[in-house]
């Protein structure tokens, strides 16, 4: 049986059997009119080839670009990081600014409304307050001049985190009378510096807290307390992370040696409502 195969496909060889007519083919080169020239790469411009030689090519572009989505945390300092450039008075939003000021009443706060400042350079504040006691009870010492927005921050970090805090730490009965305040309004530059950006300070966005004073007339210092295993240690650090919940902003003694005295607190406004606290 085996050899009867071999003899029939013998046979169909030799009878003159072909391939298909018809199958796959090679594809012809396309016709390209001539040769063409190899292109060349794009030139580098002037500054390209001074960035390549430095090691860093277009290093504050693609700082920039970074920032612009978000990508990038810029360095801090004082109240900054992604805050929007202003060289001028930003004008509040007069519905914001009622419902501000009525809920700053509602809270109990003593102020009053005063002229509009403008020192130029940005320095300023469209509609600013004066706040003497930021609630019933509590005074402002000295008092200090403010946008609406700040006070109202204050406000209610005081009543709803500060004030609880002093009776858990000081006893039930220990009451907050009075908030000390270093600095509020004041046209000058970030950490008083010589240079630099302008301080939220001089647009009436900062207050700085050098101290809370008790009713028994117990004074709570602001001081590098990190490391502080006393309930006044461990008040400080609940304030200071409370802050971050009220304020975009919150520096204390452990973030820098121009704030080892007082805790920094501002509400500038940042992109996606992003907040820094340390």
């Amino acid at each position: 049986m085996r050899r009867t195969g071999i003899i029939l496909v013998s046979a169909f060889l030799l009878s003159g059997a072909t391939l298909p007519e018809t199958g796959p083919r090679p594809v012809p080169k396309p016709v390209t009119g001539g040769d063409q020239p190899t292109p060349k790469p794009p030139q580098p411009q002037a500054d390209d080839a001074k960035a390549k030689e430095s090691g860093e090519p277009h290093k504050a572009q693609e700082q920039n670009g970074a920032r612009a989505r978000g990508e990038q945390r810029p360095g801090w300092k004082d109240d900054i990081l992604d805050a929007r450039p202003v060289l001028a008075i930003e004008k509040e939003d007069p519905k914001e600014y009622a419902a501000c000021l009525s809920e700053l009443k509602s809270l109990g706060s003593t102020f009053a409304e005063v002229d509009r400042m403008d020192e130029g350079k940005g320095c300023g504040i469209d509609k600013p307050v004066k706040v003497t006691a930021i609630l019933p009870g509590v005074t402002l010492k000295p008092e200090g001049v403010m946008r609406c927005e700040a006070a109202l921050a204050l406000a209610r970090w005081t009543k709803e985190t500060a004030a609880p805090a002093a009776r858990s730490a000081f006893g039930a009965e220990a009451r907050i009378v009075a908030l000390n305040q270093a600095s509020t309004y004041i046209c000058r530059l970030r950490n008083n510096a010589d240079t630099g950006k302008i301080s939220e300070h001089a647009r009436g966005n900062a207050v700085d807290i050098a101290s809370f004073t008790l009713g028994d007339g117990k004074a709570v210092e602001i001081q590098p307390r990190d490391e502080d295993g006393t309930l006044t240690g461990a008040f400080q650090r609940a304030v200071t992370a409370s802050a971050c919940l009220y304020f975009t902003t919150v520096l204390d003694p452990g973030s820098d040696a121009a704030h080892e005295d007082h805790l920094h607190l501002d509400v500038i406004e940042r992109r996606n409502g992003y907040r820094y606290c340390r």
